[in-house]
């Protein structure tokens, strides 16, 4: 097996303790997207305004006929996109639907200092560090991410024509034209880091989405009962296959996800310089992706959002990526009773409740452009040299 350099010592503790997992991660760090990379490749032929039409042609703005002669690329990719797995059942979303609108504001939390944190504790913080992409217009792309959370997680966001599935796609499509870019550029180690954003990457990803930010989420203080979570798994799961997450490495439940998430996170190298320049740029986006301008105001999120994430993450990774000095003790004790406190008052007077809308709070650190989904792909692998996308 193909190893990169950088998993070696990682994938020896790892074997260890589940060979099977840790072999089968490994082998999907050196595997990107062959449909999507396929369908790339074709548009990187096209004019500008003819690769963006059929960018939103194939994520789901069309009508029976409009591909009827398309090259084995795009065919192939449609029907990557428009073939249900034989495990599809959107009936069961309803339940997960209903977690995530009772707890936005948890799920945000949970989400800023928690899961995306996780995330750039591993080597896949190098692509979003090389492509400057909190660097260089970095609010936008976390408000980016925001609004694909919120709009897989509304009714019908999954169907055929919702913005949740559009905008999966969409996803797939941006990851696999950075992996196009990346790998012709002497910036990536191919030998040391494998695929640019590769399946392994993207599989470990989703399980920090799902499962991950189910145990941050009630950490923080959400309750949910066993179907609900079985659901809330569901909806990120079928969200995995629209980004093009193989089979071979998307979960099947809950269990197998924080299984993955821990073998894949022991297979990982310990965090590099790059790690911690997206973890900490993360955490001081945060005041700017929920509205605040008063600079004092700001500053005293920042230190909040640091001392929730080093609760949430624990001491050793938070030490790892170079979190300011902090106790947690009582941390998320304090924040719980905050959110018993809020619910109890909105319980109590209505019209604050109506005021402090928790879906608001989601829908102000999402990203609604005028014009509706933006269908263009990035055009240079630094994202202060490539086009608004």
């Amino acid at each position: 097996m193909n190893i990169p350099t950088d998993y070696l010592p990682g994938y020896e503790k790892a074997r260890a303790i589940d060979p099977a997992r840790a072999s089968n991660y490994i082998s999907h760090t050196v595997i990107g997207d062959p449909v999507a990379d396929a369908f790339t490749e074709h548009v990187s032929s096209l004019e500008l305004h003819e690769a963006d039409r059929l960018v939103q042609i194939v994520t789901g703005n069309r009508s029976e006929g409009d591909l009827p002669d398309g090259p084995s690329a795009v065919r192939d990719f449609v029907e990557s996109c428009d073939t249900p797995p034989p495990w599809l059942d959107s009936s069961a979303f309803v339940p997960g639907v209903r977690v995530f609108h009772r707890n936005v504001s948890l799920v945000l939390a949970a989400m800023m200092g928690g899961v995306l944190v996780e995330g750039f504790s591993t080597n896949i913080a190098k692509s979003f560090f090389i492509t400057g992409r909190l660097r260089d217009q970095g609010v936008r792309r976390l408000k980016q991410n925001n609004r694909h959370m919120l709009e897989i997680f509304l009714p019908g966001g999954l169907e055929r024509d919702g913005d949740g599935r559009k905008l999966s796609i969409r996803v797939r499509l941006v990851h696999s034209q950075i992996r196009r870019l990346l790998s012709t550029s002497e910036d990536w180690d191919h030998e040391a880091w494998g695929t640019p954003l590769s399946a392994a990457h993207l599989g470990f990803a989703i399980t920090a989405f799902s499962a991950r930010l189910l145990h941050h989420m009630k950490r923080l203080g959400a309750r949910f009962n066993a179907e609900e979570r079985e659901s809330f798994m569901a909806v990120w799961r079928y969200t995995g296959h629209l980004m093009g997450i193989p089979e071979t490495i998307l979960f099947h439940d809950e269990a197998e996800a924080l299984k993955l998430f821990r073998i894949g996170g022991m297979c990982e190298a310990p965090p590099d310089i790059e790690s911690i320049a997206m973890a900490n740029a993360l955490v001081h986006a945060t005041p700017l992706v929920v509205g605040l301008t008063d600079a004092d105001e700001r500053q005293s999120l920042v230190r909040y959002v640091y001392g929730v994430s080093r609760a949430l993450i624990g001491n050793s990774l938070a030490d790892q990526l170079k979190y300011p000095p902090g106790r947690t003790f009582g941390m998320l004790a304090a924040f719980r009773m905050q959110q018993r406190c809020d619910s109890l008052l909105n319980a109590i007077f209505t019209k604050r409740a109506k005021n402090t809308n928790k879906l608001v709070a989601l829908l102000g650190a999402s990203m609604f452009d005028e014009t509706g989904i933006r269908y263009g792909l990035p055009t240079n692998v630094y994202s202060e040299e490539s086009r608004r996308w």
